[in-house]
């Protein structure tokens, strides 16, 4: 390999979807929603190798935002709510990158950061 070529990006092995619209119950409608927030904040840090980062208009989790989603082909995908753009951006960063290097989506429990631990929503099997 020629030294002065440029490395090759790697393809992506996971999405980290942040839903751009949900809200927190009784938030000023005129304060910027907390997934907005989130996606800011992540957009402002270094992405994990194999992760990207999309935001979504809705993850149907309005009671529980701020919501974000992890999602790879032939993966288990993962919802999370309840989550805080001001705690929780390095804990999702961390996540995603266990999750990208997963063969199935399945990171070992005790490994996850505990906002996956505890704040799950919904866990969906990989398409066949």
């Amino acid at each position: 390999m020629d030294a002065a070529a440029p490395p090759r990006s790697q393809p992506a092995t996971a999405t980290v979807l942040v839903c751009t619209t949900c809200k927190r119950e009784g938030a000023d409608p005129a304060d910027m929603r907390p997934g907005a927030r989130m996606l800011a904040e992540l957009t402002r840090r270094a992405m994990p190798s194999g992760v990207v980062l999309r935001g979504v208009e809705c993850l149907s989790a309005c009671k529980m935002g701020c919501s974000v989603a992890l999602q790879a082909p032939g993966k288990w995908s993962y919802v999370y709510g309840n989550l805080d753009p001001d705690l929780h951006a390095d804990d999702i960063l961390r996540g995603a990158a266990l999750y990208a290097a997963s063969a199935d989506g399945v990171v070992v429990w005790r490994d996850r950061p505990e906002v996956f631990r505890k704040q799950s929503l919904a866990r969906l099997p990989p398409l066949e």
